[in-house]
């Protein structure tokens, strides 16, 4: 027994050994791997593990939006894939070449030399298809790489083509307010590496291994998108009614100074800018210095007002329509014998201009214009704001005086014009234009005041008898509302004098007494007509009314006009899709869902979340053309119900 005992204690402690040894042994092991890992190989495992987590991709971030006043979309960016290679890590340089040929539809000689060079980074194409990346991806090509990029994207296609610009291949913009505002807009990169989590997300990094934000920031003008089209439109009318070159308008807020519509014609798709030529991409608005004819009279009056030299009773011989002066002749259109001043304004008198101007002398007169923003940038943000062209007054003579009094010899743009006459409009007290709500202008153009309110409403008066009266601005009246206004006609210069083009232009503004809104528009060389009255008056009559329209600012007794939709086309017109928003669609029982069709988005959107719905858009434009409910249904009773607006 005793001795049965012993054998099996002796048995266990040589079990027990074993195990002892056994877990030495696994021990030993683990630790000799692991030391192995950690100082043999740790250098090529870390470097492995890298490859997960950290990519030196090329990546920039997307580019920041651009808003109209109400947040409608005038610029955005969207996903599109780019192929670069890195020939050093090409294993199969005929394979490589032959697969990516085919997918691509390139040459293999031009493939097989790229991938042969001896670099870390080259271009093959930029901006595939979905189709076309979906086929690289799948074909896994050593050092065959795809990047995601954005591709700039204009939804209302033509719609301030040339104030909004373009942006480049690379991103970068080139021209309008997307190279003005690049470095806002633009995407930054990560400045070191990718870093990926344990999903494959992305994490940018600083240099300090901070994550970071690369997108580029957004920017917000004061541009109302519909009132854009509307002008737009109006433009293009005209344009091709008088067979002219080209035009521009601009309409303004008078209160804020913020530019609501800034159109150019013939019109400029960004999305395919590559087909237009840069005489196409101008913003005339800005650009373009034109001597300005006789809108620039009404500043005449001021500055003759301001220092005394008329009152608006005070007689002047206009000389039956021709008069030489210094051996040059100065002609009216119309002969007119004495006029008071304030109708020298309001049939547009060369004549009697030039005799104002002649004796209210050089240096006044100059030193009034300069005043009040001629010579002198606008102060937008605008690539290629021009300061026009004003002599210094020492070198003007008699004849440049008496020119320059109705608008000759004097170049200036339609922003500065605008700016001007927006002076007048707040009765005398210069404001700048403002065009970008964000980012806000860190300093701005504090008001002046130039002249005083009693002189601005003298002047007011006569613009309103240029329109309301027998003058040369009656195709801009209103019913049931009044406009001051005044017309030119500025014979164009070539070269040794004057030819037989012309640049008709009319100013307008709303109401004529106390204005909130001011438009001026310009058309270069209309034929057969030319006069400022016939040709421009009309678009600054349509432009108002919609304008008018458009606030719930149009007197009750004013028909309805059309307005026109903001959606653009891929052709050169815009559609004129009429906009009859009158409360005849919305008088409808607050049981059921309104008729919203053919409403500006802006409307329809409000109607809706008065009533505690946030519809769904779908589609582009700014025109509502479909919508789900149908009008005239009850209104859902689910607070999640969806509500489906399209646009067009």
């Amino acid at each position: 027994m005793a001795k049965r005992k012993k054998e099996s204690l002796k048995s266990s402690k040589n079990k027990l050994l074993f195990v002892m040894v056994l877990f030495a042994l696994v021990w030993t092991t683990l630790l000799g791997r692991a030391a192995w890992l950690q100082l043999y190989k740790g250098a090529d495992l870390s470097r492995l593990a890298l490859r997960q987590h950290l990519a030196a991709e090329l990546e920039r971030g997307e580019r920041g939006d651009i808003f109209d006043r109400n947040g409608n979309m005038l610029a955005t960016s969207v996903d599109a894939s780019s192929l670069y290679i890195r020939p050093v890590k090409v294993t199969d340089v005929s394979g490589t070449t032959a697969k990516l040929s085919k997918i691509l539809g390139i040459s293999k000689a031009n493939l097989r030399k790229k991938l042969s060079k001896k670099s870390n980074f080259i271009w093959i194409k930029r901006q595939l298809d979905d189709r076309t990346a979906r086929k690289i991806k799948k074909a896994d090509l050593p050092g065959v790489y795809l990047t995601t990029e954005f591709v700039r994207l204009y939804p209302n296609n033509h719609l301030a083509g040339q104030l909004l610009g373009f942006a480049g291949i690379d991103g970068k913009g080139l021209e309008g307010l997307e190279k003005e505002f690049n470095d806002r807009l633009a995407g930054r990169k990560a400045q070191f590496v990718v870093q990926r989590d344990a999903s494959g997300r992305r994490l940018y990094l600083d240099e300090l291994g901070r994550e970071m934000d690369i997108r580029g920031k957004d920017v917000h003008l004061t541009i109302d998108s519909h009132l854009q089209s509307v002008t737009e439109n109006a433009l293009v009318d005209s344009i091709k009614k008088y067979n002219a070159k080209w035009g521009t308008a601009i309409v303004v807020e008078v209160a804020t100074g913020d530019i609501l519509a800034l159109a150019n014609c013939p019109r400029f798709n960004p999305n395919i800018f590559r087909t237009s030529s840069p005489k196409t991409w101008r913003n005339r608005a800005a650009i373009d210095v034109v001597e300005p004819g006789s809108t620039m009279k009404p500043f005449l009056i001021a500055a003759a007002l301001k220092h005394g030299v008329i009152t608006p009773e005070k007689l002047i011989d206009c000389e039956n329509g021709r008069w030489k002066l210094n051996g040059n002749y100065i002609k009216d259109t119309h002969k007119y014998g004495w006029l008071p001043a304030h109708k020298v304004l309001r049939y547009s008198s060369n004549i009697g201009s030039a005799k104002i101007g002649l004796e209210l002398g050089v240096q006044n007169y100059h030193k009034f214009l300069t005043d009040i923003g001629f010579g002198s940038k606008t102060g937008l943000p605008l690539p290629g704001d021009r300061v026009g062209s004003i002599r210094p007054a020492a070198q003007w003579n008699e004849i440049d005086l008496a020119a320059g009094a109705f608008g000759q010899g004097i170049g200036i743009t339609a922003l500065q014009m605008a700016k001007a006459y927006l002076c007048l409009a707040n009765k005398g007290v210069a404001k700048p234009l403002r065009l970008v709500q964000l980012p806000r202008e860190e300093e701005e153009e504090a008001p002046k005041r130039i002249f005083s309110a009693d002189v601005a409403e003298k002047v007011l008066s006569m613009m309103r008898e240029v329109v309301q009266e027998d003058g040369t601005g009656t195709r801009s009246r209103i019913s049931g509302t009044t406009v001051a206004g005044k017309t030119g006609t500025a014979q164009k210069a070539v070269k040794g004098g004057y030819g037989d083009q012309y640049l008709a232009s009319f100013v307008g503004m709303v109401p004529g007494y106390n204005p909130e809104y001011l438009v001026v528009v310009m058309v270069d060389g209309p034929q057969p007509n030319h006069y400022g009255g016939v040709v421009a008056a009309p678009v600054v009559k349509t432009v108002m009314t919609e304008t008018l329209a458009y606030y719930g600012k149009l007197p009750e007794k004013q028909n309805s006009v059309p307005v026109m939709s903001a959606s653009l086309t891929s052709n050169s017109e815009m559609p004129k899709k009429a906009v009859r928003a009158n409360s005849a669609q919305t008088s409808v029982s607050s049981e059921t869902v309104p008729n919203v069709k053919g409403m500006p988005i802006r409307r329809a959107v409000e109607i809706m979340v008065k009533r505690g719905f946030i519809p769904k858009l779908k589609g582009q434009g700014m025109t509502i053309i479909k919508q789900v409910p149908e009008a005239g249904e009850k209104w859902p009773e689910e607070e999640n119900a969806e509500i489906v607006l399209w646009l067009s």
